[in-house]
């Protein structure tokens, strides 16, 4: 029986090897079991029987650990990224004290969509071809089996969600299901959206919609009347903060404009902007937005100024 690295297996101390560890065997095969892998326990003796993991060293040779990893060989996990490195990938925290590689390969493109350290990635471990053990991002096809329903009540609600499909189009999570299970498969179109999302990053949003097949459409947008009163807001802050109170922005203005200025779509601007304009605070000049008090203030000064040149025509 040969020993495959990734997988748990019940070995036989063969013999102690000062100053370096236990050799350990299966009757075929023999494998180090290096001191600083006895996890605190105490020493074993020959004949021992130890449950270990196998997999390999810093020198990829085969090694044993009495340290009990959070995956498997072939086994899915939710894994931390402990470091970054530009060329190679990801290294991702595996409980051994020692990180797993998730490689560059598998990270997306675009470097907004790529994880940060301390964000969390749903991966596989397997082999490369040379058998040394990896990390492989876990798709849909990987978490959909192990994936629950979102009930019809969830409409409405806001949830954490991690990404695990960063996408321009749209961003695919999984929902945090807590006793329910496992998780829900989850979509963030780009439209409800205010910024690219990355791979492993945890996130608030609003359940707006649950499908037929029990997934769900989420909405990182506040509710519209909530959303609104919030924008109106923003809209105020600007205009105040801009000199004579004026902006070049309006319901003309074209919406990636509207979106690259204030991270919002035209549809939210044109309801904040309604909102301040019902309750008389701006105005709307030549696709220009006016505080009302400036445009007041602007309007007293041209008369006073028309007044005075009557006062002096007339003398």
């Amino acid at each position: 029986m040969n020993l495959i690295a990734g997988t748990t297996v019940t070995l036989t101390v063969a013999r102690e090897v000062s100053p370096y560890g236990y050799f350990l065997t299966n009757g075929d095969e023999e494998v180090m079991l290096h001191y600083t892998e006895l996890a605190n326990k105490s020493k074993p003796k020959p004949g021992d029987k130890l449950e270990v993991f196998i997999f390999f060293d810093t020198e990829d040779r085969l090694a044993a650990t009495l340290n009990k990893p959070y995956l498997q060989l072939g086994e899915l996990a939710l894994l931390e990224v402990a470091d970054i490195h530009p060329r190679l990938g990801c290294f991702l925290e595996m409980g051994l004290g020692r990180q797993l590689l998730l490689p560059i390969r598998e990270l997306p493109d675009l470097n907004e969509l790529k994880p940060q350290i301390g964000d969390k990635v749903f991966v596989l471990m397997e082999h490369d071809k040379q058998g040394r053990l990896r990390a492989k991002l876990a798709g849909e096809q990987e978490l959909a089996p192990l994936a629950v329903a979102a009930p019809e009540s969830w409409k409405g609600q806001t949830v954490s969600a991690r990404v695990y499909k960063p996408l321009q189009m749209g961003t695919f999570v999984l929902v945090d299901a807590g006793v329910l299970g496992f998780g829900i498969i989850g979509m963030v179109h780009s439209s409800e959206r205010s910024r690219l999302l990355r791979l492993g990053e945890q996130i608030g949003a609003r359940i707006s919609h649950v499908r037929e097949d029990g997934r769900v459409n989420l909405s990182m947008s506040q509710r519209k009347e909530v959303g609104r009163d919030v924008d109106s807001t923003t809209l105020l802050e600007f205009l105040n903060s801009r000199p004579g109170g004026s902006m070049p922005y309006s319901d003309a203005t074209p919406p990636d404009i509207i979106k690259q200025r204030f991270g919002i779509s035209k549809s939210a601007f044109k309801r904040a902007l309604g909102k301040l304009m019902k309750e008389g605070l701006v105005t709307q000049k030549e696709n220009w937005t006016y505080l009302a008090s400036s445009q007041e203030n602007a309007s007293a000064e041209g008369n006073d100024a028309n007044e005075g040149e009557s006062s002096q025509d007339g003398q």
